[in-house]
């Protein structure tokens, strides 16, 4: 599984931002991809001018296909003129569960939270262990 990331350039009205997100989703689904989730997240200003752009719209992509799709889709975000950033990451396992799980047991994950005061947890102060080796 893999995701893609892009910044499309917020200036452009909502219908050329449309036809590039479909551009993109018709370059994986003809390289062999299945798309599994879309997210618009929308237009957001950026940390640092790109091309002299302050704002970017962001789009994030989940898809299933052979790795040459992940070629096709670079060499399309190089000639489109309206993407200023884009990056390709592989999904692994572990993600995908964690993904998976509902918001309930990802607030209460099965593994114990640590016990202690804040310095020990910090590391500023001295814990039992080190101090009963010492005497």
């Amino acid at each position: 599984m893999y995701e893609t990331t892009f910044l499309v350039n917020a200036s452009l009205d909502d219908h050329h931002i449309q036809s590039t997100i479909a551009k993109v989703q018709d370059t994986i689904e003809k390289n062999g991809g299945q798309i599994k989730a879309v997210e618009k997240i929308g237009r957001k200003r950026l940390a640092y001018p790109i091309n002299k752009k302050n704002n970017g719209f962001f789009v994030s992509i989940e898809f299933v296909s052979a790795g040459n799709v992940v070629n096709q889709l670079n060499r399309f975000y190089q000639f489109e003129e309206n993407v200023l950033r884009f990056l390709n990451v592989v999904v692994d396992k572990n993600t995908l569960k964690a993904r998976q799980l509902s918001p309930a047991e990802s607030e209460n994950p099965s593994i114990p939270a640590r016990s202690g005061s804040e310095k020990e947890r910090t590391g500023s102060g001295k814990d039992e262990a080190s101090t009963d080796k010492s005497s």
